[in-house]
């Protein structure tokens, strides 16, 4: 290995991808039509069929392992359909197997898996919720309204004494509860499950699988309908972006209760007969630990985190050797989710990797919604430029359609869900004309001579405003700029200032860093930004560090894992208001 070759210039590690394929129609008026012509297998149709086909083709290769103690519980895929196949019998005697769901209040883990793909297996939806709407001191409306959504049969919980309070929601009054640890009275013990013998799968392709629930951007949650047919067509689409015969390995924490989680990382890995090691760590920095702790032991050949796990890891690699080079030793592809991760960060990642094992590693990103499987588009070539949502998957089509100044992303497949649950009329809404799915997001050309370079996210179509001048704020583009110009100082960036005078940026704080350090960073980074800003809606005036991070559960980050601006200035309205007073406080920085 030559330790001193530039990250720039170092090879990239072969990530396996197969060639590019993309078909190009313009349409009258500017519109563009990006369709993905390659093929997908079809061999798998429901969500149970790749657990009975990795249960004969590699019986003790372990599919699923988790943390017990100083080592992993692990269970190989023989054993996961053998288990399976019992809690489906065990579903049956409880008489509880419908068309209603089965409620999930549970965190990651084995026993949570088992008994997701018994019900789906039996053409019963799951419905997995945040775990944090059972979770002590959780706000009961949130489950409550859930449950009017979504109606549940039965209720499994990992543990009824750590979900007391979520299972003690008077809309949960009646419903069986099956409880893995600690059943109250009248609970059923998940372990008697087990003692009603087996029964084989009956699902069928268009039957629905899971309801997800997702609010948009802003809203109450409504339950997303993923039949099995979607949700084997997503797994199969992004398989068929790789030329690799070899099974991943994976070590993931992103919640199943959310899309990237359950869909992209737990039901992928299982179509492609991966092994998941199930991370309970969290990206913050007082949970980040346990992450750490899993990747110095196991090396994965794919990694995908939020962008703020990654801003974690990417110190966390500069100072650890050891966990460099076993990071490293065969990983293939970085990925992140939907949110912006600073190119500052891939870019430190990429000189570990160089300076470790010579190579760069490939590092993009996915795009889509809970409602695209969720992935509809993604970076599937070599690649280290942040911000790209790549092209479409195979047998994906994109509309681009002029509005209001951008090209809105629409997208059509047979991963996309046919609507939310009893809301046909919100369904029928969500389609255009053509049955495209309408997303409300923007994308733009990364090259616009080279439709093949792949797209970029350009913000929301609703998020731009006017200044009281009548200037128009293009809020994606400062957003994504005014971020890379201030580094790794602020994990994201609220823009702020419509109907005002001047534009201001509400800063998330890198929790790693000092305040005096972040704040130093910030007036250097935008201050050189502003230098080659050009009008009044280009140009930031104020900035203000705000005290923690985003809220997911308040929908502060949408599924798409980016900020939902409009709802973070509402929910942040007294920082917008300190932001642009006068005279300014000393916390606010003025430019």
């Amino acid at each position: 290995m030559d330790a001193e070759r530039r990250p720039s210039t170092a090879p990239f590690r072969d990530p396996r991808y197969a060639p590019r394929r993309l078909d190009v129609i313009e349409r009258p008026g500017g519109e563009v039509i990006l369709s993905n012509p390659a093929t997908f297998s079809t061999a798998f149709q429901t969500t149970i069929a790749p657990l009975a086909h990795w249960a004969a083709a590699a019986p003790d290769r372990v599919w699923l392992a988790e943390r017990s103690g100083h080592g992993w519980r692990t269970l190989t895929y023989a054993e996961g359909w053998q288990r399976v196949c019992a809690l489906a019998a065990g579903l049956r005697s409880l008489g509880v197997v419908g068309d209603r769901p089965l409620l999930i209040l549970a965190r990651n883990n084995i026993d949570h898996a088992l008994i997701a793909y018994a019900a789906m297996g039996q053409g019963m939806p799951v419905a997995p919720v945040s775990p944090q709407y059972g979770m002590p001191g959780a706000n009961l409306a949130r489950l409550t309204h859930a449950c009017q959504v979504l109606s549940p049969a039965a209720v499994y919980t990992e543990d009824a004494a750590l979900f007391a309070e979520g299972l003690g929601a008077e809309i949960l009054a009646g419903l069986p509860v099956i409880a893995a640890a600690n059943p109250r009275p009248g609970d059923i013990a998940l372990a008697r499950l087990y003692d009603a013998g087996s029964a084989e799968p009956t699902a069928q392709p268009d039957q629905h699988a899971k309801y997800l629930l997702t609010s948009g951007s802003t809203g109450l949650p409504k339950a997303v309908i993923c039949l099995h047919r979607n949700m084997a067509c997503n797994a199969a689409q992004i398989t068929a972006v790789f030329d690799d015969p070899d099974p991943p390995v994976l070590v993931h924490s992103a919640p199943w209760s959310h899309s990237l989680g359950a869909n992209a990382i737990l039901h992928y890995g299982l179509h492609r007969g991966a092994t998941l090691y199930i991370d309970a760590g969290q990206p913050t920095a007082a949970r980040f630990g346990e992450t750490v702790r899993n990747l110095k032991k196991i090396s994965p050949t794919y990694q995908n985190m939020v962008p703020a796990a990654w801003m974690l890891f990417a110190e966390a690699l500069e100072q650890d050797e050891a966990l460099a080079r076993t990071f490293f030793a065969r990983v293939r592809l970085l990925q992140y989710g939907g949110a912006a991760l600073g190119q500052a960060y891939a870019d430190r990642i990429q000189a570990v990797a160089v300076r470790t094992v010579g190579e760069r590693i490939s590092f993009g990103s996915g795009y889509g919604a809970t409602e695209t499987g969720p992935t509809a588009s993604n970076v599937h070539w070599p690649n280290t430029r942040m911000g790209l949502m790549g092209l479409p998957l195979p047998g994906t089509s994109v509309r681009l359609l002029p509005e209001a100044g951008k090209m809105e992303f629409r997208v059509k497949g047979p991963q996309i869900a046919p609507g939310y649950l009893n809301q046909p009329e919100l369904s029928a809404a969500a389609f255009d004309d053509e049955g495209f799915y309408r997303l409300g997001d923007a994308a733009r050309f990364a090259d616009p001579a080279d439709p093949h370079a792949g797209l970029v996210f350009d913000g929301r179509i609703s998020e731009n405003f006017k200044l009281a001048s009548g200037t128009f704020v293009m809020v994606g583009d400062l957003r994504i700029s005014a971020l890379n110009a201030i580094g790794s100082a602020a994990t994201d960036a609220v823009v702020c200032g419509e109907n005002g005078d001047q534009v201001g940026l509400l800063l998330y704080p890198n929790p790693t860093m000092p305040r005096a350090e972040i704040d130093a960073a910030v007036r250097a980074g935008l201050a050189a930004f502003n230098a080659r800003a050009q009008g009044s809606g280009g140009r930031v005036a104020r900035a203000l560090m705000l005290p923690d991070a985003p809220d997911p559960a308040s929908g502060e980050i949408t599924d798409k894992g980016y900020i939902a601006q409009s709802l973070a200035r509402s929910r942040r309205a007294d920082a917008v208001e300190r932001l642009f007073a006068d005279p300014p406080s000393p916390d606010v920085m003025v430019f």
